[in-house]
């Protein structure tokens, strides 16, 4: 052990804390890093991070005394209990004003009651959301800290260092929020992500099935997509998957098991957006679509007892994959419109004053979902902070415009051939559904009196005032 103090300490040498470790000693930090399984820290030591200011700590207590103060410790562990009992052991060798750091993929109820608990005995809780794989921490992921803001000026110097950079050099890691605000985020953004990465699955299948399309093909139309309004990490790496082959030159992705599956942020989203009445109705149909998928073995049997549409396409294919290109640009317009609903509610039940504009910016670079369009959500919420639907925005709601034709054509078509876009419908429900002024639902309000009394409001009076009627006299 060196003499000189670390300027942080990290616990948990799984390949993301080691990649955080390598990108934090890359831009001068000496860090000091600890895992569970010892041995683990030596070969860290004597491999990849050889060269580098990292020292061992064979131990938590050797890890707390090789720290500068205010001691700041990221912790790079498995999301759960975890996480707490590695707390408590902490906390008796800590300070007042010492920062610990989480750095997983923690739930933000998790983060609210370790933020409490620790708030109480002085120490300084920050869940921060990191987003980028392996190859983000390594070299510049997205950062989304949130809890307790008097711990900002001592972290934000080394956050913002290993963060990635937006096109103006701007880092992709601002303040999010008190307590759960930066996990929260971060759980929003894995929702978002699971509804893109379905979105163009459901591309992919379209112009698989119903147009015969192979994978060759597919890599040259999406890697001309990225070209355009498209531009991402995702449809970058769809593009490389379809040239992808095998030693035998065949495509790997169709040898790949059709069963997807999840960690659970994506249910997370959901299910609180259920509980604050938000509806992310194409998120959800995301996360369904990876349960569906699991279910092979019922799939493989029904396909026998239920062949589906015979059709086969004879129309001008250059004009389907373009209108299959604008549903995939309109549906992930309406992924975010639904994303930033649920931001939006959360900060207003929590309490949080978040900036939608600083989150569109720190994705825009070392996240899975950055992509060139994220560079005119910051701009709409630039003009207008307290727009409440992006939508509302000239510009997406010209680009919706634009593309509603080629929408329903797709959706159309999904439905004659008989093939599942759970996402494209739901989008294109959702956009149906908020741009009606009037819904059925004053006739689900007049089912709901008339089986349980539950009383209902009329359009003719105010609406404070409740109404039921006697519908069997």
């Amino acid at each position: 052990m060196t003499n000189k103090k670390a300027d942080i300490g990290l616990i948990g040498l799984a390949v993301m804390g080691q990649n955080l470790a390598l990108n934090m000693g890359d831009h001068g930090y000496t860090v000091a890093v600890y895992n569970r399984t010892i041995k683990k820290v030596d070969l860290f030591l004597e491999g990849a991070a050889k060269g580098f200011k990292i020292v061992a700590a064979h131990d938590l207590e050797s890890l707390v005394s090789t720290l500068k103060t205010p001691r700041k410790i990221v912790l790079m562990i498995k999301a759960g209990s975890g996480i707490d009992q590695i707390i408590d052991h902490l906390i008796p060798l800590l300070e007042k004003g010492d920062i610990l750091i989480d750095g997983g993929n923690s739930h933000y109820i998790d983060t609210e009651r370790r933020f409490a608990t620790l708030e109480q005995k002085g120490i300084l809780f920050v869940g921060a959301g990191i987003s980028g794989g392996e190859e983000g921490a390594r070299h510049g992921p997205s950062i989304m800290p949130g809890g307790n803001h008097a711990a900002w000026p001592e972290v934000k110097p080394i956050l913002q260092a290993i963060a990635a950079k937006s096109e103006d050099g701007t880092p992709c890691c601002q303040w999010v929020g008190k307590g759960g605000a930066g996990h929260y985020v971060k759980m929003v953004h894995n929702g978002i992500e699971y509804g893109d990465m379905q979105i163009i699955c459901e591309s992919y299948q379209l112009l698989s099935v119903m147009l015969g399309l192979k994978p060759d093909r597919l890599s040259q139309i999406f890697a001309k997509w990225n070209q355009g309004e498209l531009n991402s990490y995702l449809i970058e790496i769809t593009s490389q998957i379809f040239a992808f082959k095998t030693r035998e030159n065949a495509s790997l992705v169709e040898k790949i098991l059709d069963v997807a599956e999840q960690k659970g942020t994506g249910m997370w989203t959901v299910i609180s957006a259920l509980e604050l009445g938000i509806p992310i109705t194409l998120i959800a149909e995301a996360v369904f679509a990876r349960y569906l998928s699991s279910l092979k073995e019922q799939r493989v049997t029904l396909s026998h007892h239920f062949k589906g549409p015979a059709y086969r396409f004879k129309g001008d294919q250059d004009q389907v994959i373009e209108e299959i290109r604008q549903t995939l640009y309109a549906s992930k317009i309406i992924s975010y419109v639904q994303g930033f609903m649920l931001i939006r509610a959360a900060g207003a039940a929590k309490g949080w004053r978040l900036d939608y504009g600083a989150i569109a910016l720190m994705w825009r670079g070392g996240c899975i979902i950055r992509s060139q369009f994220l560079n005119k959500i910051k701009e709409a919420f630039d003009r207008n902070q307290a727009l409440e639907n992006l939508m509302l925005d000239d510009f997406f709601k010209q680009e919706i415009l634009k593309m509603e034709k080629a929408w329903r054509r797709t959706v159309s078509y999904s439905a004659e051939f008989g093939i599942p876009v759970p996402c494209f419908n739901a989008a294109l429900a959702f956009f149906d559904g908020q741009r009606s002024p009037l819904l059925p639902a004053n006739l689900l309000q007049a089912q709901r009196d008339f089986f349980g009394a539950h009383k209902y409001r009329r359009c003719d009076r105010p609406k404070e005032e409740l109404f039921h009627t006697d519908w069997t006299k």
